[in-house]
């Protein structure tokens, strides 16, 4: 069950003028978060904005013993919350609600697991590569930005062991390109009976070519969609996504409970 608690603001790093990862004291959500999963936090403590805004769970932070002591989110300067979350300096507190939603699917040897992230897509993968490598799982990142100093944390991966595949728009750091592009050349190099999982998050269009490209070699896929919420418990269906059923019918799904992890060949991308 999730829970709602202050939770005080340990380090605010800044990446970048516009990238920030805030540090967050919540042990109880730590321990209980699972690759995939969000929370819901409140930029401010005043009223503008009012509702709070959902994160994926970028780290979940270990103390000195290795117990889970908080969490992480990978921010980005855009509107005004996350402005104020790019400012927001150590010991604040901020009213934070988690985990939330529905998690990645575990990947066990031999299967391989490759994730998928453009720009703040990459949230997520920070905990999944953690855990697959974890379950002894070889793994890739494909990892696409609009320019080479908004490709971040890649020391990380690496010392995970992760593969990095890195593309921008502008070719200042890996391929040019999209992301997708090597992904698809991948899968048509890979044998029919080598197995690996597709996990994908980031802008919308991105995550359709990402499906699609999986689609076409025949390969599962998961998407991590990114909706506005308003509350993440499914009170107010502002996250809602066109999803196809066993019968071809189209009906629509909350992404804060029936996501924000879904299958990618059920989505209506139309």
């Amino acid at each position: 069950m999730p829970v709602d608690i202050d939770a005080t603001v340990i380090a605010n790093r800044r990446l970048s003028a516009d990238y920030n990862v805030l540090a967050l004291a919540a042990p109880e959500i730590a321990a209980a978060a699972r690759p995939g999963q969000f929370v819901m936090i409140k930029t401010s403590r005043g009223q503008d904005p009012l509702l709070r805004r959902p994160f994926s769970i970028f780290e979940v932070l270990r103390d000195a013993a290795g117990r889970p002591s908080g969490v992480s989110i990978f921010n980005k300067r855009i509107g005004v919350g996350t402005t104020l979350l790019s400012q927001v300096e150590a010991g604040a507190r901020l009213p934070l609600l988690g985990p939330l939603g529905k998690p990645f699917e575990p990947v066990d040897p031999p299967a391989e697991a490759w994730m998928i992230a453009g720009g703040v897509g990459l949230a997520p993968f920070a905990t999944l590569a953690q855990a697959v490598t974890a379950r002894g799982v070889k793994s890739t990142l494909f990892y696409g930005a609009r320019r080479g100093d908004e490709l971040f944390y890649l020391d990380f991966f690496r010392r995970l062991g992760v593969e990095l595949v890195l593309t921008t728009e502008d070719g200042s750091l890996g391929e040019r390109g999209r992301v997708v592009a090597p992904l698809d050349r991948r899968l048509a190099a890979l044998p029919p009976a080598a197995s690996v999982v597709l996990s994908a998050c980031g802008p919308e269009g991105m995550l359709a070519a990402a499906a699609r490209t999986a689609l076409k070699y025949g390969r599962p896929c998961e998407v991590s969609v990114e909706r506005i919420m308003g509350c993440g418990l499914g009170g107010c269906y502002s996250c809602v996504v066109p999803m196809r059923g066993d019968d071809g019918a189209v009906h629509h799904v909350r992404s804060c409970i029936a996501g924000p992890v879904l299958k990618a060949d059920q989505i209506s991308w139309d």
